[in-house]
């Protein structure tokens, strides 16, 4: 009778660890979370952190991205705004700039500090690298953008629709 109760009791647990993992795989991502000094991207729903993927983000360093060209990927309160499949693999598009990277440029070129004839920036994306890429996240590369590997984007994108918010931190 032990032995019987015994491979009941692993049944149950197994069978709880399989719907468990199941049901993560199948949560509605409510908000991806990038953080630039650890290079991760995280997926989170609700409170629960579901997937989290290491990065290569722009070599413009930390603080918020100023202007195009400065390689800076930006800081803030962001969302999916679309995709795009086939650059990068699969793209899934930053609403960079938000009112305030407007703000803050607007102030800045006002003061001289931006270059005339430089913009705000644009295009900035969470993508793939479009084919075999080994260790592109080992420096940071991309012109603002967040790199994953492919297959991981796929995954990404999979899980996160459009209108998802984004926050990107220091």
């Amino acid at each position: 009778m032990q032995p019987a109760l015994t491979i009941l009791r692993l049944a149950a647990v197994s069978l709880a660890l399989l719907v468990a993992s199941r049901s993560d795989a199948d949560a509605r991502v409510t908000e991806v979370r990038i953080a630039k000094h650890a290079h991760t991207l995280t997926l989170v729903a609700g409170d629960k952190v579901l997937d989290t993927y290491r990065v290569a983000i722009g070599p413009g360093g930390a603080g918020p991205k100023r202007m195009q060209g400065d390689k800076v990927t930006p800081v803030g309160r962001y969302h999916v705004s679309g995709r795009i499949k086939g650059l990068f693999h699969q793209f899934l598009v930053v609403s960079y700039p938000n009112a305030e990277d407007v703000r803050r440029y607007g102030d800045e070129k006002r003061r001289g500090l931006i270059p005339p004839g430089t913009g705000i920036g644009n295009g900035i994306g969470i993508h793939g690298v479009g084919g075999p890429a080994p260790g592109h996240k080992d420096s940071d590369w991309t012109l603002g953008c967040v790199a994953l590997d492919d297959d991981e984007i796929d995954a990404v994108a999979r899980r996160v629709p459009d209108g998802t918010p984004i926050v990107i931190s220091d």
